[in-house]
């Protein structure tokens, strides 16, 4: 099944340069719904009030961490089945671990390419 392009994407990261390096990654996959925040309450409360395909998100963030943020979403009914991919500079298994019963949909370490991007975006999305 063909990926639907024009679903809305939120990304999460307190670092702006990342916010941008993702966008420009996902604009290069032709992804041009892209909304941002730049914290976990932020995109908790986006993630609310709008309807998206998929989340990507940094887990160093304060004062909610990326996991944190996860297993709200997780926790919430609506929210709940909602593609998860947590961007993490860290490949330290306990982590992966942590997110993975914390029901992320995937993991990228960074730096990443578009390549890698759209890899572990088919992925999560072929599962739905």
């Amino acid at each position: 099944m063909p990926i639907d392009k024009s679903m809305n994407v939120l990304i999460v990261d307190d670092y702006k340069t990342m916010l941008r390096i993702i966008r420009n990654l996902l604009k290069q996959l032709d992804f041009d719904n892209v909304d941002e925040a730049t914290d976990g309450a932020e995109a908790l409360a986006k993630l609310r009030a709008g309807n998206f395909g998929l989340v990507i998100s940094d887990w160093n963030m304060e004062p909610m961490t990326g996991l944190d943020l996860l297993k709200e979403v997780r926790a919430d009914p609506r929210l709940k089945d909602t593609p998860f991919i947590m961007v993490t500079a860290e490949s330290k298994t306990e982590n992966v671990v942590a997110a993975k019963q914390a029901g992320v949909s995937n993991y990228i370490v960074k730096p990443f390419n578009a390549e890698t991007l759209r890899d572990k975006i088919e992925k999560v999305l072929a599962h739905g």
